[in-house]
Order: structure tokens, then sequence, then C-alpha cells
């Protein structure tokens, strides 16, 4: 695998009690070697969202997923293991691996430092990510990646987004959601 691999995406709330008809969720991922790139783009009625204000002081913190978080997970192809990247508007972050599906969730070491960058005007939400792969991926080593968020609406109601929602229930851990390659 060489140069840049890259996939815009448009992701859909589960089940048809999503949130407001105004939200849009789309993006792109793109892989130039060992670096995974991530853009979010939340624009449309982003007033009936609930998002935590930004903090001067970003750190690594668990559960983002119980409010607004943006994810994305990505595994090997034909592997078990895989891994789970948390971003809150706020700044906060996290990077776990998983052994399995829902298996050894344990954070991946070696990320201490603020991860991605948050804007907001104009009724847009953007965030950006440029994040060195976990050391076990090889630069030309084939990904299934897939993407994800939370959006709590004003209400504390949440949704959830996915590129595709293959079961009865949001699950973002499911391989066969991992729809993009890299």
């Amino acid at each position: 695998m060489s140069g840049t691999l890259r996939h815009g995406f448009d992701l859909r709330p589960f089940g048809a009690d999503g949130p407001s008809p105004g939200l849009r969720l789309e993006g792109e991922v793109c892989r130039e070697g060992a670096l995974l790139r991530l853009r979010y783009r939340l624009s449309g009625v982003i007033e009936t969202v609930q998002l935590p204000p930004p903090v001067a002081s970003p750190t690594r913190r668990d559960g983002l997923w119980t409010t607004t978080c943006f994810e994305c997970f990505w595994g090997l192809e034909g592997e078990r293991p895989y891994w789970e990247l948390n971003l809150s508007p706020a700044g906060h972050w996290n990077l776990y691996r998983l052994e399995d599906y829902r298996l050894g969730l344990r954070p991946e070491p070696g990320y201490d430092r603020h991860l991605h960058r948050v804007s907001q005007g104009g009724g847009v939400l953007s965030m950006e990510l440029d994040l060195p792969l976990p050391a076990p991926i090889a630069p030309d080593a084939p990904l299934q990646v897939a993407i994800a968020a939370v959006i709590e609406d004003r209400h504390g109601q949440l949704s959830y987004w996915a590129l595709v929602h293959p079961g009865a229930e949001p699950d973002f851990h499911r391989r066969d959601a991992f729809l993009l390659r890299l």
C-alpha cells in the first residue's frame, strides 16, 4: 500500500426516533502510511445539541461516550484486536485497544498529549485530528475502519450515528460496521 487513501463519510442516526432532522454529520478519513487524518463536521441546527464547553487543558478521559462524542474504530483486516478513539468537543479524548469484540479494553500507551482541534462558528462544529497509528500497525497494513458519534440533545436524549447500523441495537463495535478500507 502506498500513497494516500481517503474516504468521505456521511453518518446516519440509529432508528426512526433520531435527533432533529436539521443535523448533518459528515467528514473525511484519510491514511498516509502510519498517519490517520480524521475530519468531522456537524452542521445545521447545532443549537439543539448539548455541547460541552471547550476546556483550557484537555486531558485523556474515560466515559466520553456518555455525552456528545465523536468516535473512530479500526482494526487490521483479518485480526481480532481493534482500537477505539473517542473525541469530545470539549477537547478531552481517549484511545483504547481491545483484544476482541468488547473484550480487554485498555488505554493505548504512548498517547499523552492533546489529540484534536475543535472549532465552532456559523452553525458548524468542526473537529480535526492527525494521529500517528499505534506502533503495532505497519504503515502498509490494510485497515478496516468505522466512523461513529454519540450526539446528546439539549434534553439529555442520546442518538447514535454511524455509517451503518447492522444490528437491532446501536453497536459501534461490530466488525461488520467497519466498512471503510484504508
